[in-house]
C-alpha cells in the first residue's frame, strides 16, 4: 500500500515538474514526521521570512499516517497529493528534516536546491544507509538520497559518518550546524514558557523538573518493557518532593502510555525544544535530546536497562559508556541513587559538545539560507 501511494504521489509531482516552470524563490518544507515545524524548518521559516520575498509552503505527512476516513481527513490527504505535489515540484528551495520515502522517485528541476537538515544533531546512535536495512528499503534511501543537493551536520569530524548514512559523496555534506540550535540557545523566553507550562501543568510549581525522554524501541513489546521498566509511583515516593517528572515518549513510540503516580505526561507537549529549554535534568537512554541539553550544560543521567539488547539491533558510533555526556544507570535503583546524590557525570559534557559541534551559533539559519542562495546561483 505505502509503496503504491509513492507512486500516485510522484505520478502527479513529476508530471508537474515536466509541465509547470520553477516558482521564483517558492521555498518548501517538508516534514515527514511532524506537523508542528517547530525544529530546522521553522527555523528556516523565520529566516526566509525575516529576508523578504520568498514565498513559503509546508507540507507534512502526518494526515496521511493518521487519515480517519473524516471529511477534513478526506482534504488533507487529497491537497497532499495534488498540491502538495504540485508544490514541491516547483519549488526553487526544498528542505526536509527526515527520509521522505517518495523520494527516489522525483525528478527535481535541474535548478531545485534541495537540503536535508535532518532532525538530530551530532552522532550518537547509528542511523540511516549505516544501518542493517532491508534491501529494498535501501535502495530506495540510497537512490531518493541521490536527489539531495547538502545534508547539514554540526562538525566537520562528523562528515564521514553522515556521508555513510545518507549515501552520499563527502562534499555533499555542510558542516555548517543545526538551525533548530537557534531557537534553543535564546533562552530569553524561558521563564514565559515555563509559564505557561505551570499553567497547563501546575503540578509542577515549585519543583525541579526533571524529563524523562526515551527514545522507542522496534515493536510494541519492546515499548511496553521500556514503561514497565520505570517505577514512577517509586521515583514519586523517593523523589518527589525535590521534583516533578515529566515524561516525553517519542513520536514513534508504538504503545500507548498509562503512566502512574503523578508523573505528568508530556508526550502531546507540541515543542520538546521549550522542553529542555525548562527542564533541570534530563533522563534518557539512547535519544538524540541529550544532545540539546548537552548544549545548555545540563546534567543527564542514561538509563540503559536494556543496553545489550538494544546495541543488537541498534548499534553506536561509539562506546556507549565513555561517549555519553552523564551517569549511566543500569537498574531503577541506581537510577533514583544518581538523582538523590544527584551523581550527574557531568565532566563528559565538555568534551561532548566540543567533538559534536564546531561552534555553537544562534544564526544557523540564516548561515544555511547563505549557503543554498548561493548554490542556486551556481546552477543558473
Amino acid at each position: 500500500m505505502k509503496s503504491f501511494l509513492y507512486k500516485i504521489f510522484a505520478l502527479n509531482f513529476n508530471l508537474c515538474a515536466r509541465l509547470m516552470p520553477a516558482k521564483k524563490n517558492l521555498v518548501v518544507l517538508l516534514s515527514p514526521h511532524n506537523a508542528s515545524f517547530n525544529d530546522s524548518l521553522g527555523e528556516m521559516e523565520k529566516e526566509f521570512t525575516r529576508r523578504g520575498g520568498f514565498e513559503i509552503y509546508k507540507i507534512s505527512c502526518v494526515g496521511v499516517r493518521n487519515f480517519d476516513f473524516t471529511a477534513k481527513s478526506a482534504a488533507e490527504v487529497f491537497r497532499f497529493f495534488t498540491k502538495g505535489a504540485r508544490m514541491l515540484a516547483r519549488a526553487e528551495y526544498v528542505f526536509l528534516n527526515d527520509n521522505f520515502m517518495p523520494l527516489s522517485e522525483l525528478k527535481f528541476k535541474k535548478t531545485a536546491v534541495i537540503t536535508q537538515l535532518w532532525h538530530a544533531e551530532g552522532a550518537f546512535k547509528k542511523f540511516g544507509l549505516s544501518l542493517d536495512l532491508p534491501e529494498d528499503i535501501r535502495k530506495r534511501v540510497e537512490k531518493g538520497n541521490s536527489r539531495l543537493t547538502w545534508v547539514t551536520c554540526t562538525s566537520k569530524r562528523l562528515v564521514p559518518i553522515y556521508a555513510e548514512a545518507f549515501g552520499v559523496p563527502e562534499e555533499k555534506i555542510l558542516p555548517i550546524g543545526s538551525p533548530r540550535v537557534d531557537s534553543l540557545l535564546d533562552v530569553g523566553d524561558t521563564d514565559k514558557i515555563k509559564e505557561k507550562f505551570l499553567k497547563k501543568y501546575p503540578a509542577c510549581a515549585g519543583k525541579k523538573i526533571v524529563l524523562y525522554a526515551p527514545t522507542f524501541r522496534d515493536d510494541e513489546l519492546s515499548d511496553s518493557r521500556l514503561l514497565y521498566s520505570f517505577d514512577f509511583k517509586k521515583f514519586d515516593a523517593v523523589l518527589g518532593d525535590e521534583y516533578a517528572l515529566v515524561v516525553r515518549l517519542h513520536p514513534q513510540f508504538h504503545k500507548a502510555a498509562a503512566l502512574s503516580g503523578k508523573s505528568v505526561d508530556a508526550t502531546g507537549y507540541p515543542n520538546v525544544g521549550e522542553l529542555v529549554k525548562i527542564s533541570d535534568l534530563l533522563i534518557t537512554d539512547y535519544s538524540s535530546v541529550c544532545m540539546d541539553f548537552a548544549l545548555l550544560n545540563k546534567p543527564m543521567i542514561f538509563y540503559a536497562f536494556d543496553l545489550n539488547e538494544y546495541i543488537s539491533t541498534r548499534e553506536f558510533y561509539f562506546d556507549y559508556y565513555s561517549y555519553v555526556p552523564g551517569t549511566v544507570a543500569e537498574n531503577f535503583n541506581d537510577l533514583l541513587e544518581a538523582v538523590k546524590n544527584k551523581n550527574f557525570g557531568t565532566d563528559k559534557t565538555e568534551s561532548f559538545v566540543k567533538y559534536n559541534f564546531d561552534a555553537v551559533s544562534s544564526h544557523t539559519a540564516a548561515a544555511v539560507a547563505d549557503a543554498v542562495i548561493g548554490r542556486k546561483e551556481q546552477l543558473k
